[in-house]
């Protein structure tokens, strides 16, 4: 009889010979556009710093004043005596800035998913769900005891066969990412809030992969379709373009809110984020929202790459955001992905190649991300190392 590692070791083995195997690349600089692995100096279009904020000079001051002010860390739950003035101050910004009535801090937006439909959901009600809504998403529904509808990817007429399934149901939620992050798809947000009306259903959108840099100020993908007075909830990040460190949000009715601090088990569970963390991230909140230039320069670096992948003959799915997936479909598509992206590290370009179970069998990728901080040289670099590693890659593989 095989023993349990054992077990563990021939799922391991059949992973790697899958070329599915997930390998951590360690990083021995700052978060940038330029990093240092330990396989040497990189080009990074795999971070999600979209607005080159993480290791922004303004941000860094504002950490270790904050280190100076409340310390290391909150030691506590925030309703024991874990919350600082700077939780409040961060979360009435975050409000303000997406529109909404109040914002309750997480220690991830992980977390802020993994809070929500418990609290707000229960046997009597129902939550319909995106097929390729993130994994918190998909775990914090789980949570729930809702009955559970999912359509397929921003499908509207599933998305409308589901809201009829549900109709006797004392609460109907709604919820999708504003962004689907495999693929840089903006979910159809006004249809989804017609719909909404339509069948008395609630909104929830995740704008982990917008809030910052897509819409009028950064504010959002409700902002950018035109329906952030019918957005009833936003859950979001600060670690992507809101200067990349730790802590997610839930922003919505202050009800929601209130509610989410009396029974939210991450929230009334985990340390509270750390006020360093938070000082920053005020500062981040504040660059974004003054951050045109940046996002004018973040659109022309996707709109660059874009242009000459296409060009250079790859695969890429379509769309305007700075997720760009580009393609390596079929049964070996995911070993091709992975050989191409291990070899334009040792170009100096910094990929990473995403296959089954984070995207579906079949339609490996990597997954390109732009940065403001981005020069066109670097990119013109970029698109050269996926050239140049394809070509030998398939060289060696038609041997």
């Amino acid at each position: 009889m095989m023993t349990f590692t054992d077990q563990l070791a021939t799922e391991l083995a059949d992973i790697e010979s899958a070329g599915l195997t997930k390998r951590e690349r360690l990083l021995t600089s700052a978060q940038g556009p330029h990093i240092t692995t330990s396989q040497g100096p990189a080009l990074n279009f795999c971070a999600n710093n979209y607005l080159g904020l993480a290791n922004h000079p303004e941000i860094i001051q504002a950490a270790h004043d904050g280190l100076d002010h409340a310390g290391f860390g909150a030691a506590s739950v925030r309703f024991i005596c874990g919350t600082h003035e700077e939780h409040r101050n961060l979360e009435k910004e975050i409000a303000e800035y997406v529109g909404t009535e109040d914002a309750i801090l997480f220690p991830s937006c992980f977390d802020a998913n993994g809070a929500l439909f418990e609290v707000l959901l229960t046997a009597d009600d129902a939550v319909i769900s995106d097929s390729l809504n993130h994994a918190s998403i998909i775990d914090g529904v789980r949570l729930s005891k809702a009955k559970r509808f999912r359509y397929a990817n921003r499908d509207m007429a599933q998305l409308e066969e589901a809201l009829k399934d549900a109709q006797g149901s004392r609460r109907i939620l709604i919820i999708t990412d504003g962004v689907f992050s495999m693929d840089g798809y903006f979910a159809p947000l006004e249809e989804i809030c017609d719909l909404a009306e339509k069948y008395g259903a609630a909104v929830a959108v995740d704008d982990s992969h917008a809030t910052g840099f897509i819409g009028p100020k950064g504010a959002g993908t409700h902002a950018r379709a035109g329906v952030a007075d019918r957005v009833d909830i936003l859950t979001g990040t600060l670690g992507k373009a809101l200067g990349g460190a730790s802590g997610g949000y839930v922003a919505g009715p202050q009800e929601v809110i209130d509610l989410l601090k009396q029974r939210g088990r991450p929230y009334l569970f985990s340390n509270a984020v750390a006020p360093s963390l938070v000082a920053g991230a005020r500062v981040a909140l504040r660059l974004a929202k003054e951050g045109d230039d940046l996002r004018e320069q973040l659109t022309k670096n996707a709109d660059h790459f874009r242009s000459r992948m296409a060009h250079d003959g790859f695969d890429l799915l379509p769309g305007s955001h700075p997720i760009i997936a580009v393609m390596f479909p079929g049964e070996d598509g995911a070993l091709l992905a992975s050989k191409i992206a291990d070899d334009m590290l040792k170009l100096g370009v910094y990929v990473t190649a995403f296959s089954f179970p984070v995207v579906p069998r079949g339609e490996a990728r990597i997954r390109v991300q732009l940065s403001a901080a981005h020069t066109e040289a670097d990119i013109d670099a970029c698109v050269d190392a996926f050239v140049a590693s394809r070509d030998r890659i398939q060289a060696e593989d038609s041997k």
